[in-house]
């Protein structure tokens, strides 16, 4: 029996020794256990406080989250207000620059514009001015031509007159008076030196419509006065023959009669311009004929 409760108490404590290590197994999980509630309830203890202060939070939240919508409202709004200016103050500041560009470019043009303008002026100017020129030369030609031209024909007239003369001369002396002689004078017009010259126009085709052209001529350049001279030129007589001497060939008399000037001047006309008409209008452009 002592035996027995030897081996007994042996195996008691062996079961002791062997319960121990379960013990602090049981032990160690007890205390993870209390840990983990531990940790679980303060867990739940600080959801739990979240869970009240969030419930605060939200008891609090609309008039708090109106104040602050307010405020994010009224920081938006300006923070809106801030870019609409920018963007404006840019805009403005682009179409100032831009419009401070187009004056300057409109302003650079409108000086090419003008010097482009002043420069066609001036060539035009001295376009006009040369064109004068080469007309003032032209006429001052035409009119030395003309001139050589009647001196020519007053010399050619003259020699003609003086070997018909010469040749007619011996043959009157000898023959003496011949109805042919009579006819080959002259006819002698007396009167007013206008009426003389409208009895002559038909002779030349013309009818006495020429006559207003012929008498605008010749009271321009001699006031059909027989003995007229122009003291710069030596033109002289009603046609103004230039040299005088040219009316030799339209008779003898031509210093004093009316009426052999006008026969020379006519055929003068006739012959140069076709009609006193033409003879006016050629006088009035170039201020001679």
């Amino acid at each position: 029996m002592s035996y027995s409760g030897r081996h007994r108490a042996r195996r008691a404590g062996g079961l002791a020794t062997l319960r121990r290590p379960a013990v602090a197994a049981t032990a160690s999980i007890s205390v993870v256990t209390v840990a983990a509630a531990t940790y679980a309830s303060a867990t739940d203890l600080a959801q739990g406080s979240s869970s009240v202060g969030a419930l605060r939070l939200a008891g609090s939240a609309p008039a708090v989250g109106a104040d602050a919508a307010a405020g994010g409202v009224a920081l938006d709004t300006s923070a809106k207000n801030d870019a609409l200016a920018k963007a404006i103050a840019a805009r403005q500041a682009a179409n100032a620059q831009r419009g401070t560009t187009a004056a300057s470019l409109a302003k650079a043009a409108a000086a090419k514009r003008a010097q482009a303008g002043a420069a066609a002026a001036t060539a035009r100017a001295a376009a006009k001015a040369a064109a004068q020129r080469k007309l003032a030369q032209q006429q001052a030609a035409a009119k030395k031509a003309e001139q050589a031209k009647k001196a020519a024909q007053a010399k050619k007239a003259a020699k003609a007159a003086e070997a018909t003369k010469a040749t007619k001369a011996p043959s009157s002396r000898s023959a003496g008076p011949t109805t042919s002689r009579e006819s080959a004078r002259p006819v002698i017009y007396s009167g007013d030196p206008r009426a003389i010259a409208q009895s002559m126009l038909a002779s030349y085709g013309w009818g006495q419509g020429q006559f207003g052209c012929l008498n605008n001529l010749w009271n321009k350049e001699s006031g059909w006065n027989v003995g007229a001279t122009n003291a710069s030129s030596g033109a002289y007589g009603i046609p103004q023959s230039l040299p005088g001497g040219k009316m030799a060939s339209a008779g003898a008399d031509w210093r004093t009669n009316p009426a052999t000037q006008i026969r020379w001047g006519l055929g003068y006309i006739a012959s140069v311009y076709g009609t006193p008409c033409g003879a006016w209008a050629h006088s009035v452009a170039t201020n001679w004929y």
